[in-house]
């Protein structure tokens, strides 16, 4: 599995500073408010994990699982709700927690979604964010690392499910999925 990687972009230690440094920066924003998180499912798993463990204030968590991928190392641009939110989110202070914001077209179409549930206010975590590849003008409030164009796997990120497990963040080579 490890071999299958160009390089290794982000090492455990640099994630998991990042992540403390998230985690407090949210605390001391949402002091006092009544916050949700919502995990985009599979890949914002095991960074929303971290994450709340960091986050020093009273918190819901729920998740939604989305596709816009399949298979494939681009979206398709057609957003399927594969698992929706167990709670009503009426009047909740939402914290979207994903693991990469690439062109921003799923976020996009999750916040307008999301927006219309008559919440209060929703921000957005991103582990990852692609700045080159936006097409979207989402707004992506705290971000872990800015990437380049490559295609990146490790901590929750896929390639057709697999190396979700690294612990780390890596660039797959392109003869895996070429």
């Amino acid at each position: 599995m490890h071999n299958d990687l160009k390089k290794i972009l982000i090492d455990k230690d640099k994630l998991q500073n990042r992540i403390m440094e998230l985690g407090k920066e949210i605390s001391k924003d949402y002091k006092g408010k009544d916050l949700l998180v919502i995990c985009v499912l599979k890949g914002g798993v095991l960074f929303m994990s971290d994450l709340v463990q960091n986050i020093d204030i009273p918190l819901e968590m729920d998740f939604m699982a989305v596709s816009s991928y399949g298979n494939s190392t681009h979206s398709s641009g057609v957003v399927r709700i594969i698992k929706d939110l167990d709670a009503s989110i009426e009047n909740k202070d939402l914290l979207i927690v994903e693991d990469i914001v690439d062109s921003g077209l799923t976020l996009s179409y999750l916040m307008d979604l999301l927006k219309s549930r008559g919440i209060k206010s929703i921000k957005v975590c991103s582990l990852l964010e692609k700045p080159e590849n936006k097409v979207s003008n989402v707004n992506v409030d705290y971000i872990g690392f800015q990437v380049p164009d490559e295609f990146v796997v490790g901590y929750g990120l896929d390639y057709a499910q697999k190396y979700r497990n690294l612990p780390y963040i890596g660039v797959l080579k392109e003869d895996i999925y070429k």
